[in-house]
């Protein structure tokens, strides 16, 4: 069975195979196939694949690789207790002191007031980019504006928080 130049078979049951082993979970690994289906579809408007298994392999492991980046952008849930779940640098669990809560909450409150002294545009590029994810080509489109004004206004962020973090040192 084939469509658009692919075998099914192959890719239902070999390349499935091959995305579960590296996502070791079948639902995520059915989703990086459909969203490589979704890119190949794409691609293929464009002309014609002259080896469209292997294309699809490739963009399968482009949207392998997009997961595992967007995955790495959120922490873990708390625990089923309502604690919550954190790890030190050797992978041992530890609950916070109320110490430690505090001081991220000092922290959090002073980038709070740094970031409310940025321009407003300045300000949303660098909450879109930095703290909710998005590409920066993603916000451009948006924001309705180039990807090197994004690129200006986050360095201008950056550069403002990193001026801001060393007048708060010691």
């Amino acid at each position: 069975m084939e469509w658009g130049g692919i075998n099914l078979r192959w890719a239902y049951t070999d390349l499935l195979l091959s995305l579960s082993r590296r996502t070791h979970c079948v639902q995520r690994a059915y989703d990086v196939l459909h969203d490589a289906f979704i890119r190949f579809v794409l691609a293929n408007q464009r002309g014609v694949i002259e080896q469209p298994n292997a294309y699809l392999r490739r963009i399968a492991h482009s949207v392998l690789i997009d997961h595992y980046r967007d995955a790495s952008r959120y922490q873990p849930l708390p625990d089923a207790d309502g604690e919550p779940r954190m790890e030190h640098d050797d992978g041992e669990a530890f609950v916070p002191s109320a110490e430690h809560l505090a001081d991220l909450q000092q922290r959090l409150d002073a980038l709070q007031r740094i970031l409310d002294c940025l321009p407003p545009r300045c300000r949303e590029v660098f909450w879109l980019v930095r703290i909710e994810g998005h590409r920066q080509v993603e916000v451009a489109a948006m924001l309705q504006i180039s990807t090197s004004m994004v690129e200006r206004h986050l360095v201008r962020a950056l550069l403002d928080l990193h001026e801001a973090r060393e007048l708060l040192q010691p």
